[in-house]
């Protein structure tokens, strides 16, 4: 039994598109984060801080994001989403999983609160970094790891997306964009954004 947690127009709709990436079969839980004090009390056993997503499989939780990518794609290898331990690819993509959530989400949030700190002094560094690692990165090969689509590139196309074409953050280059665009026209995706919405 696999069991998502999720609340719509949030972090959480990244593994919504997971899922439908894995085909797998999945129960999909609503959370009202939207109260003054958040999710309801009583989802604290389920997330400790309240937060979406968190997942069960099999009476284990997983939260964050990137553990749950990284969990869910070795469970379902199938789907091809992950590259296998021996790939070369397998430490690139594990990079990039954990660096979506420990650099590309705080730097982006720092951004758009106008926040002014030494890069030094913060484990997530610069916001200007982080923008030309993606260019660079994007400008040689089509996805994070090279020719093939990974978990990693979905859990940072979400990111990408919202501080592209929403906040406007991130310059829509033609790397970039292209990268949304190649993410984004998955059946996957499309599915994921009339479930994720549902209720």
């Amino acid at each position: 039994m696999l069991t998502l947690y999720h609340a719509p127009q949030s972090r959480s709709g990244s593994i919504v598109w997971l899922l439908e990436e894995l085909g797998a079969s999945y129960e999909l839980k609503f959370v009202d984060i939207g109260g003054a004090g958040g999710a309801p009390e009583e989802y604290r056993a389920i997330h400790p801080h309240k937060k979406v997503p968190a997942v069960v499989h099999d009476g284990v939780t997983i939260t964050e994001r990137a553990a749950i990518c990284a969990y869910l794609a070795d469970v379902f290898p199938g789907a091809g989403l992950a590259p296998p331990i021996g790939d070369r690819r397998r430490g690139p993509y594990l990079s990039w999983l954990v660096y979506n959530d420990a650099v590309i989400d705080p730097v982006l949030g720092a951004k758009f609160l106008g926040w002014q700190y030494d890069k030094r002094g913060v484990s997530f560094g610069a916001f200007d970094d982080m923008v030309e690692n993606l260019e660079r990165t994007l400008s040689r090969t089509p996805y994070l790891t090279g020719d093939d689509f990974t978990a990693a590139d979905l859990l940072v196309a979400g990111d990408v997306n919202i501080a592209v074409r929403f906040t406007k953050l991130i310059p829509a280059t033609p790397a970039i964009s292209g990268f949304l665009t190649r993410t984004q026209s998955r059946e996957a995706f499309k599915r994921a954004m009339v479930k994720g919405r549902a209720r």
